[in-house]
């Protein structure tokens, strides 16, 4: 019983161990590797600096994130993921991109005076969140909370104490759309 596996016997991976990792694990470790890497090429893509390629590792930062939710048995959330932000939000990205002028954002110049700031920011929130993590300690396991398999509870929400949010939200989206046809528009004879 000095395994670490005490709660459940021996973990079987794929092909069985008392040492080996199991398919869910493994998958997280690939999902969160996957996460990480393409996060950081979104912000810093030392390969090309097309903003379309930042565009590209944010699809991917987000398709490997709806693939965590879904080993945290999350479906909804890793579907909404998928369509509301790999889908709609993208598009939109790749439209305001290719409204820019990249050639004039390609010749300006980084000032040392930004990028001091950007690290001294980067440093204070990283000094914030292990400062936080130092200080919470161990807590209390979270209760495993009953999956319930269906989205009528949130419709339910959503269309009875949250209808006037959501249908704020609607036009604050419709109003960005018409924007975004008027600046496409603007430039046509």
């Amino acid at each position: 019983m000095a395994s670490g596996y005490e709660v459940g016997g021996p973990r079987e991976c794929c092909g069985g161990g008392e040492r080996g990792m199991s398919l869910p694990d493994l998958l997280f470790y690939v999902f969160a590797a996957v996460a990480l890497v393409s996060g950081a090429l979104v912000v810093w893509n030392p390969f090309s600096r097309n903003p379309v390629n930042s565009a590209l590792a944010l699809v991917v930062t987000i398709l490997s994130l709806s693939g965590l939710f879904v080993l945290l048995r999350a479906y909804f959330v890793a579907a909404v993921q998928v369509l509301v932000y790999a889908g709609a939000v993208m598009v939109l990205f790749l439209f305001v991109l290719m409204l820019l002028d990249l050639r004039e954002e390609a010749r300006r110049r980084v000032r040392w005076a930004t990028v001091v700031t950007g690290l001294a920011a980067v440093g204070l929130v990283a000094g914030l969140l292990l400062r936080a993590l130092w200080l919470s300690g161990p807590g209390e396991p979270v209760p495993a909370v009953g999956v319930e398999g269906t989205v009528r509870p949130l419709g339910r929400l959503l269309f009875s104490d949250y209808l006037l949010p959501l249908q704020v939200m609607g036009l604050v989206l419709l109003g960005a759309m018409v924007g975004v046809i008027v600046l496409s528009k603007r430039d046509l004879p």
